[in-house]
């Protein structure tokens, strides 16, 4: 049975913080981490929250993640910047190119940043609202170089990462919070199934020899399978051009991408902010939002369901939930933690009453 305690998320940020700053880390950089991960936690996207931070902090050790310094500015033109993340963490680098994009947006209408060889960025969602509050538009994908899990459709040898695109979408209420990857399922997700020993309700994966499979150890094999891209077996080719679009928009215009040497876990990231002041008014926008998300939240519930969510409504619901009454962590999250705390003598929050 999977347990779930809560925690309070105020204290869980803080240790989090308090554990990454004493691996190593600078403390505005330890912050921007555990505000990122804690975020994940309270959105519902737990593979990628606070699950992360013990692989985080072995990477410290390892050296594999940088803890002090900025990126390198390897191009810069007004409206497009390249960054070298220099193994900096993923959620810092993300957050400080958020701030360094939005006067740009306000100038330019549009500003993009693609920053190569950054660490792991973690939930794509946890950075999208802040964006939608300041009013803009934006637009998030990251590939991992290093790691192949995703064959091409009709293929059976992986090439890419499951590759996921966000976009954070304003309007007078909840905003849009799109977060989807192109493929089936996610390497957190196939991780954790596995480790369980639990086979996927559907056919989300191919074995070494092409044939569909629900067991997430096809992947564990050698030769090893193979995550299904989104479509699956009939359909792959919709999930096989958005991972071709998305390694584009992040290896292709980093310049740094699989057709080079592996450089351990991490992230090629592609960001972008869209101000709709330059183009039909940030009113304007809103109201074809609004309507579009009326008639589908209103549209007949087809059997079985409760009707149409739109993107974003469950996660920031949670989120306010979870901030009231505690943090409901996976069952194999905490003890993770604690393991990894004690190295550093640091006390992992207490659960919160029942």
């Amino acid at each position: 049975m999977n347990t779930r305690v809560r925690y309070s998320a105020d204290e869980l940020q803080g240790f989090a913080h308090h554990l990454l700053h004493r691996a190593g880390m600078e403390d505005l950089k330890a912050l921007a981490v555990a505000r990122t991960l804690v975020d994940g936690d309270l959105m519902g996207h737990d593979t990628h929250g606070l699950a992360l931070l013990p692989a985080y902090i072995g990477e410290i050790e390892k050296a594999a993640m940088a803890c002090v310094g900025e990126p390198e500015v390897v191009s810069d033109r007004g409206a497009s910047l390249l960054w070298d993340g220099r193994r900096l963490p993923g959620p810092w680098l993300v957050l400080s190119g958020i701030e360094t994009l939005a006067p740009r947006a306000k100038e330019y209408g549009s500003a993009t940043l693609v920053i190569r060889r950054s660490h792991h960025i973690a939930c794509l969602a946890s950075y999208l609202a802040k964006a939608t509050a300041d009013g803009f538009m934006i637009l998030l994908s990251s590939s991992d170089p290093a790691v192949q899990s995703v064959a091409p459709h009709g293929g059976t040898r992986s090439v890419f990462t499951p590759n996921p695109i966000a976009a954070g979408i304003p309007t007078s209420g909840t905003p849009f919070l799109i977060d989807i990857s192109s493929s089936t399922v996610t390497n957190g997700m196939t991780a954790r199934r596995h480790k369980a020993g639990q086979l996927f309700e559907e056919a989300c994966f191919l074995d070494a020899n092409g044939q569909p499979s629900r067991d997430p150890g096809v992947l564990s094999t050698e030769p090893p399978g193979s995550i299904l891209p989104i479509g699956g077996m009939t359909w792959g080719h919709k999930g096989f051009g958005l991972a071709l679009l998305i390694e584009a928009l992040t290896g292709g215009l980093a310049g740094h991408g699989r057709a080079d040497p592996a450089d351990g876990w991490g992230a090629t990231v592609f960001l972008s902010l869209y101000d709709p002041a330059a183009f039909g008014g940030l009113a304007a926008l809103v109201r074809q939002m609004d309507w579009l998300g009326d008639a589908c939240r209103d549209n007949p519930p087809r059997p079985g369901t409760a009707g149409v969510r739109m993107p974003g409504d469950r996660g920031l619901s949670l989120k306010h939930e979870q901030l009231r009454d505690g943090v409901a962590l996976h069952s194999t999250i905490a003890p993770a933690l604690e393991a990894c705390a004690q190295r550093y003598d640091i006390r992992l929050p207490a659960a919160l009453p029942d």
